[in-house]
């Protein structure tokens, strides 16, 4: 088997299908648009709001070669406040609707709140994205009732308090060793493994040299038994080293990194600017493939 698809297809299928979607992966790495529907997310906060203009982007995205659309109605950036449910909900819900009336591209609900992603997987969302690894109980049950993929990411503390000094023993041994009894606790909850994603959490109680050791050895995690979901774009790690303060002109910054877990056989990218980094997959995709 080639290089590309015994990493990148680490549950040994190319094609991913439960009963709401199909994902494949025969081509290597795919990229997840972002469509943040909050008024103060780092990056690009109070633009898509609007639920208009949030479909109109997310319509454009799957346009650029998004294979995921990923809708979040909180923002998790460091320093943030939680968002009440019923608020998340109202952002969520109608872009969810409106995309899935105009588009087949898979929707996944970023969220760790139990009320939220059973709203949204109701509304037409078919993956779960949570930054809490389905701590709720009731999260694992609602993926195992759903059918639905999981992605479940690392975080040390919450967004409030995420980058207050984080420390680890050792960051890719400690990361990875969570993420695995995660998974395997989903399991335990009647997720399918072949639909369970981890994320090592870049940015999310992490410091620069964390992160750049995470990702460093990337391919430890892409190796362990399941699919891996890497979200560097536009992150501040990104901007010390490239002295660049604007999220937006990170751009060739989180392509260097896209092209870095594309080429160690990450099945998934979640990216901002999804034009641009379709180029960069595509290559290291191509280049895997030879």
């Amino acid at each position: 088997m080639k290089g590309s698809q015994a990493k990148a297809g680490n549950t040994g299928r190319d094609v991913l299908e439960w009963p709401g979607g199909k994902l494949d992966f025969s081509a290597g790495c795919l990229v997840m648009g972002i469509l943040n529907v909050t008024p103060d997310s780092f990056s690009d906060g109070g633009r898509f709001l609007d639920a208009d203009v949030a479909v109109g982007h997310g319509l454009q995205m799957a346009a650029d070669g998004a294979s995921i659309i990923d809708v979040g109605g909180e923002s998790t950036r460091p320093g943030s406040a939680p968002v009440r449910t019923d608020e998340q909900i109202e952002r969520v819900v109608p872009a969810i609707k409106a995309l899935r009336e105009r588009s087949d591209v898979p929707i996944s609900i970023d969220t760790d709140k139990f009320e939220v992603a059973e709203a949204a997987l109701d509304a037409g969302a078919v993956i779960m994205n949570d930054i809490n690894a389905l701590r709720d109980e009731r999260m694992a049950e609602l993926a195992a009732e759903r059918q639905v993929p999981v992605i479940l990411m690392h975080m040390q503390g919450t967004p409030a308090t995420m980058q207050i000094e984080p420390k680890y023993d050792d960051v890719v041994s400690d990361v990875l060793g969570f993420l695995l009894s995660r998974a395997r606790r989903a399991e335990k909850f009647g997720v399918v493994k072949e639909r369970i994603f981890i994320d090592p959490g870049i940015g999310f109680g992490k410091t620069l040299e964390h992160n750049l050791l995470l990702l460093k050895n990337i391919d430890n995690f892409v190796a362990a038994g399941y699919r891996v979901l890497v979200g560097t774009s536009r992150k501040r790690f990104i901007g010390k080293i490239t002295s660049k303060e604007e999220p937006s002109e990170r751009i060739y910054g989180t392509a260097a990194t896209v092209a870095l877990c594309a080429a160690a056989g990450v099945s998934i990218v979640r990216v901002h600017d999804v034009a641009e980094m379709m180029d960069v997959v595509r290559i290291t995709n191509a280049v895997k493939k030879i």
